[in-house]
């Protein structure tokens, strides 16, 4: 099996390299452009599973019209696509730093926030809370590895967690990767454990 980890197409907070967490906002108009080039390569007839947010909803929609989905599991469903939603694919809470531009964040809050995964801002969420919930999903997928090809249409915490799962790596290393918005990262599965295939693969956008 493989696990095709997307992160959903561009809004206006990201384009104004503003810190989205929690705020649920949709994609304007050029994420919604990445994402049918998203469903134009991605495999027909996965698995499709999305955070619950709406930048992602309508990625995976995208992605469902375009011939994904699997109608018979899907709990989510819109128009011609079917997708599953999962609670646990959401972003990391940035809590009082949600939706506040990257360069405003003081260095020293940076410097603890990389040091020590079980930092949480104000009202936030940690990553290694944020990891857990992830790695939980990806087991799952582990120890269904026969089924079908699976899309998880996600944010950029969890898609670093998928690829510091992959590599049997700490959380700590996260930090150390940049994923591109509407970018592909694959994961192949079997019950040997995972193999990171692919990371933030963005040429279908050119």
């Amino acid at each position: 099996m493989t696990i095709w980890v997307v992160r959903h197409g561009q809004t206006d907070a990201n384009a104004d390299r503003l810190l989205l967490g929690r705020t649920d906002i949709d994609l304007n108009d050029v994420g919604r452009a990445q994402a049918q080039r998203l469903a134009n390569v991605l495999p027909a007839g996965a698995r499709i599973i999305s955070s619950p947010l709406l930048r992602c909803r309508s990625t995976a929609i995208a992605i469902a019209k375009q011939g994904g989905g699997a109608p018979e599991t899907a709990v989510g469903r819109l128009e011609a696509g079917a997708y599953e939603v999962d609670h646990r694919l959401v972003e990391l809470d940035f809590g009082e730093y949600d939706m506040h531009d990257v360069g405003s964040v003081p260095p020293e809050v940076w410097q603890q926030w990389a040091s020590d995964v079980h930092f949480a801002p104000p009202e936030g969420e940690s990553v290694a809370g944020l990891f857990s919930r992830v790695s939980e999903v990806l087991d799952e997928m582990r120890v269904k590895a026969i089924e079908s090809d699976v899309v998880l249409v996600t944010h950029m915490f969890p898609i670093k967690a998928a690829l510091t799962w992959a590599l049997g790596v700490g959380a700590e290393a996260s930090w150390r990767s940049f994923v591109s918005v509407a970018s592909i990262t694959t994961i192949d599965v079997s019950l040997r454990g995972p193999v990171l295939r692919s990371f933030n693969i963005d040429t279908h956008l050119e």
